[in-house]
C-alpha cells in the first residue's frame, strides 16, 4: 500500500504543471475538457471550420391542410396527414339523443353498448377485436346528444382492414337476441352506477339540459330510461338506423393516412352497400330546432353516504345554474369559450400551477374567499343550434342559499367591466390548452370529424387561434349581456331544504347585484 502512495506522488510531480503553483506573471486559465482550442468564444459567436448549418423554415401556414372529398352516395371522406406509423380512422354520424323524440327514448345508449359487436363478416366481438390485434388496433364507440362517433386506432398499413371492418360495424350489425340481453345488462348496470358514484358532475349535466330544453332536442334523456330498457328491440333500433344511419349524415374522417388511399377504401366498402335494414331512402329525420325553456330540475337524495372507502365525503348540496348561449356555428361562440376559460373554477382541492386556472375568476372571487365551498367550476355545452353556459357549485346543505347567491354574483359581474389582464390571460390559456390537445392523434380526429359534420369542411388551429387573438373586453361584455337577459336554467342534488325559489333566481339575475330577494319569517 506505501510503494501504490509514493508511486503516485511521484507520478504527479513529474506530470509537468500539474499540483504546480503558478510563478509570478504566469496567467492561469481554465483547462477545458473539450481541448481548451476555442476557450474564450462565446455560444452566440460560430466556431472557426465548421460549416454553417442549415435550419428549417417556417412560413406560418399548415402543410398539411384538412382535405375533403364527398361521395357519390354523400358520404364525406375527410383527412388530416400526420408523421407517425399509427392512424386513427372513424365514422362520425350525425344521430344521438336529441332526435329520439318520435322514438323510445334511450336507443343511442343502447347503440353505444352494441357497437362492435357480431356483423355480416364477424361472427363476435372476440373476432373484431383478434382482426385489429393483428394491426396493434384498438376500438371505441362514443354517443353524445348529437353525434355517434365509432373509432379505430391502428398500424396505417391496415387501413383497408380498418375500413371495411367499420363499414360492416357500422351497416351490418346481427343485433342477435344474446347481444341485446347482454346489452341491457350493461345499461342497467352503468345507470345504477351513474346513481352511486360520488362525482355528480354527469347527473346534473343530464338534469341541467333537461331544465335548459324541457321535453325537446337536447333536453331529451341521454341516458336510457329505466323503464325504457325492456321496451327497445331489434325492430326499434332497425326503424332508428333506417332514418339516422344514412351516408348524406356520416362523415369518414382519418388521421395520419393518405387521402387517395382512404378515398379509395371508402368507395370499396361504403359506396353501395346494402345495409341489414334494407334501407329505401331518406328515412323521417327529425329536423327539430333546439327551444331553450329554462326551468329547474330538483332531485332530493341523501348524499350523506356516498363514499365508497373508509374515509367518509361530506355530504354536500350540488348545485348548477345556467344560461343560453349560442351555438358552434356563430360568430360569439369564441368569445363565449373564452369567457368560459375566464371564469374557470375547479375543486377546492386542486393543485395549483401553470395552467391550472388558479387566477380564473371562480377561484379568485369565490374558492379562495368562501373556505365552506367545496367547488365552483365553469362549464360550456355547445351544438349546432344553441349553446348553454352553467356555474356548477358544491356546499354544506346548511349554506345552500349563500351558495346560489354567490353563483348569481358570478354571472351579473361577467356583464361588467372586463380587465385586461385577465382577458388576456384567458385567450392565452385557451390557446395553450387547444394546441396542446391536437397533440393528440385521436382529438384530431374528432376534431375533423365533427367540424366537417356540421360545416363540410375544417378550421385550422392557427385560424382558431387568430380569432381568439381578435376578442375584445368590450366582445365579451356584450355576450354576457345578452345571456343574462334570459330565463336561467337551474339544477339541484342533494338536501335541498334551504334552496331558494326559482323565481328568486330569476330575480337575483336579472337585478345589478346579484342578491336574491330577502326572505321574512314571522316564526323560526
Amino acid at each position: 500500500m506505501a510503494a501504490a502512495v509514493l508511486a503516485a506522488a511521484r507520478f504527479l510531480r513529474c506530470s509537468g504543471t500539474w499540483g504546480r503553483r503558478p510563478r509570478f506573471g504566469d496567467t492561469p486559465h481554465r483547462q477545458f475538457s473539450s481541448g481548451g482550442a476555442y476557450p474564450n468564444i462565446p455560444l452566440s459567436t460560430p466556431l472557426p471550420g465548421v460549416p454553417k448549418p442549415v435550419f428549417a423554415t417556417v412560413d406560418g401556414q399548415e402543410k398539411f391542410e384538412t382535405k375533403v372529398t364527398t361521395l357519390d352516395n354523400g358520404l364525406r371522406v375527410a383527412s388530416q396527414n400526420k408523421f407517425g406509423q399509427f392512424c386513427t380512422v372513424g365514422i362520425l354520424i350525425n344521430s344521438g339523443s336529441r332526435y329520439e323524440a318520435k322514438y323510445v327514448s334511450g336507443i343511442a345508449h343502447f347503440l353505444e353498448k352494441l357497437a362492435f359487436s357480431s356483423t355480416a363478416r364477424f361472427d363476435s366481438k372476440d373476432e373484431i377485436l383478434l382482426t385489429l390485434e393483428k394491426h396493434g388496433g384498438i376500438c371505441d364507440c362514443q354517443t353524445s346528444r348529437d353525434t355517434t362517433m365509432y373509432a379505430v386506432s391502428a398500424d396505417s398499413k391496415g387501413l383497408d382492414t380498418v375500413v371495411g371492418l367499420l363499414a360492416d360495424v357500422v351497416l351490418q350489425p346481427r343485433l342477435t337476441d344474446e347481444e341485446m340481453e347482454m346489452t341491457r345488462m350493461a345499461v342497467q348496470f352503468e345507470l345504477e352506477d351513474l346513481n352511486m358514484r360520488p362525482d355528480p358532475e354527469p347527473l346534473l349535466t343530464e338534469m341541467i339540459h333537461k331544465a335548459a330544453y324541457r321535453g325537446n332536442t337536447v333536453g331529451l334523456n341521454r341516458f336510457c330510461p329505466m323503464e325504457n330498457i325492456t321496451k327497445i328491440d331489434r325492430a326499434v333500433l332497425h326503424s332508428y338506423l333506417q332514418s339516422y344511419y344514412t351516408p348524406e349524415r356520416m362523415v369518414l374522417a382519418g388521421v395520419g393516412v393518405e387521402h387517395e388511399h382512404l378515398v379509395e377504401c371508402a368507395q370499396k366498402y361504403l359506396l353501395g352497400v346494402q345495409p341489414t335494414w334494407h334501407s329505401t331512402g331518406a328515412g323521417d329525420v327529425d329536423r327539430s330546432v333546439a327551444q331553450y325553456t329554462g326551468g329547474i330540475v330538483k332531485l332530493e337524495r341523501d348524499m350523506s353516504s356516498v363514499s365508497l372507502g373508509p374515509t367518509p365525503i361530506p355530504e354536500l348540496t350540488h348545485i348548477m345554474v345556467g344560461l343560453e348561449s349560442c351555438s358552434f356555428l356563430e360568430e360569439d361562440f369564441i368569445p363565449f369559450a373564452v369567457l368560459n376559460m375566464m371564469m374557470g373554477g375547479g375543486g377546492s382541492f386542486s393543485a395549483g400551477g401553470p395552467g391550472k386556472g388558479m387566477f380564473s375568476r371562480l377561484y379568485l372571487n369565490v374558492l379562495n374567499r368562501h373556505h365552506w365551498m367545496y367547488n365552483a367550476t365553469s362549464y360550456h355545452h355547445s351544438y349546432e343550434d344553441t349553446g348553454l353556459l352553467c356555474i356548477h357549485a358544491s356546499a354544506d346543505p346548511k349554506q345552500v342559499r349563500e351558495m346560489v347567491e354567490i353563483i348569481t354574483k358570478e354571472f351579473v359581474l361577467m356583464g361588467g367591466m372586463v380587465d385586461a389582464v385577465e382577458l388576456e390571460r384567458a385567450k392565452t390559456q385557451l390557446m395553450s390548452m387547444l394546441m396542446m390537445n391536437l397533440e393528440s392523434r385521436p382529438v384530431i380526429f374528432e376534431d375533423v370529424g365533427r367540424q366537417v359534420l356540421a360545416t363540410h369542411s375544417r378550421k385550422l388551429p392557427h385560424e382558431l387561434c387568430t380569432l381568439i387573438r381578435n376578442v375584445k373586453p368590450e366582445d365579451i361584455k356584450r355576450v354576457a349581456s345578452q345571456m343574462l337577459r334570459g330565463k336561467p336554467a337551474v339544477a339541484a342534488l342533494g338536501d335541498l331544504s334551504g334552496l331558494p325559489t326559482y323565481e328568486h333566481v330569476q330575480a337575483a339575475l336579472a337585478s345589478r347585484s346579484g342578491c336574491l330577494p330577502r326572505t321574512y319569517r314571522l316564526f323560526r
